[in-house]
């Protein structure tokens, strides 16, 4: 046998080598996500807000508590970069230690969200009849009040702290998640690869966590990303009504409230805290609609 044959008996074809080239799922999506301009303004504003957050007490020039009445009120300067504020605190110290207390709720009000929508979804979609009737039902109920009503409403009745808005945040939110796996699951549970796994005697657990979960990961992970901009607005507002976080933790909605009789007298007091809230929560709905773009085929070709 020549050499000559040897090497086109070993010699890959154009077939393969094309499948090799070829980028897996994730790959492409992340190079279709870096080719969205928005997408990475808004993913690279994230990464700015979660970094000054994990950074926050390295970088603080002043303790955000620290009350200096003699300094009430003093514009920006070098020495204080924002300003101060009525109290003659720090307005940049606790601007920056206010996107730990801002993320933190946007971030686990929306995990909560998440987790229970999600088990109340599947549930819904996968066994139908009185429990799908039952839970929507539910979902009606907590979608029939304003949202922002809703959780004014709720941490109301538990009291005015950080932690009970994190929890009536997440409340609020549970049926967009949950009506979003439904309809999921309703689409899922009827595919070929279900009854096959059913066939093959997989119980209803492992057909919802191992078949049905994981395909229904996408659009929670869009929604979850747009969701925490609402959360971090939400939290905002709670903090203005001054039903989040209670003093002297400087949540960027409560920063607002208390300034907000220094608006002509004193603007920096409201300017900085305000361009907090509107740049996190627009980084986060650009990166959303990014990965929306991203995962969503009929929006590819837009």
């Amino acid at each position: 046998m020549s050499d000559a044959f040897l090497k086109a008996e070993i010699r890959p074809s154009s077939d393969m080598m094309e499948r090799k080239a070829q980028p897996g799922p994730w790959r492409e999506a992340i190079r279709s996500f870096g080719r969205n301009k928005t997408a990475v303004v808004g993913l690279c504003l994230v990464l700015f807000f979660a970094l000054l957050a994990l950074v926050a007490p390295l970088i603080m020039p002043y303790d955000y508590k620290a009350q200096v009445l003699t300094d009430r009120l003093k514009p920006p300067s070098g020495d204080h970069w924002f300003g101060t504020d009525d109290l003659g605190r720090d307005i940049f110290s606790r601007v920056i230690y206010g996107a730990r207390i801002s993320l933190l709720v946007g971030l686990l009000s929306v995990a909560g969200s998440i987790v229970i929508g999600t088990l109340l979804g599947i549930i819904a979609g996968f066994y139908g009849k009185w429990v799908d009737m039952l839970i929507s039902r539910v979902f009606d109920i907590l979608l029939a009040f304003p949202g922002i009503l809703l959780a004014i409403a709720i941490v109301a009745i538990l009291g005015p702290s950080l932690q009970n808005a994190l929890y009536a945040i997440a409340i609020v939110n549970v049926p967009t998640y949950g009506r979003l796996v439904r309809s999921r699951v309703l689409s899922l549970r009827q595919e070929e690869f279900i009854t096959a796994a059913r066939a093959l005697g997989a119980n209803d657990g492992r057909i919802l966590f191992k078949h049905i979960l994981p395909n229904s990961l996408t659009p929670i992970i869009v929604q979850g990303t747009l969701g925490v901009a609402t959360a971090i607005i939400e939290a905002a507002g709670l903090g203005f009504l001054g039903l989040g976080a209670q003093p002297p933790d400087p949540e960027w909605g409560k920063m607002l409230s208390d300034s907000r009789q220094f608006i002509q007298t004193a603007p920096w007091t409201v300017i900085f805290p305000g361009l907090c809230i509107l740049l996190t929560s627009l980084g986060f709905n650009l990166m959303g609609d990014g990965l929306r773009d991203t995962f969503d085929p009929k929006m590819k070709g837009r």
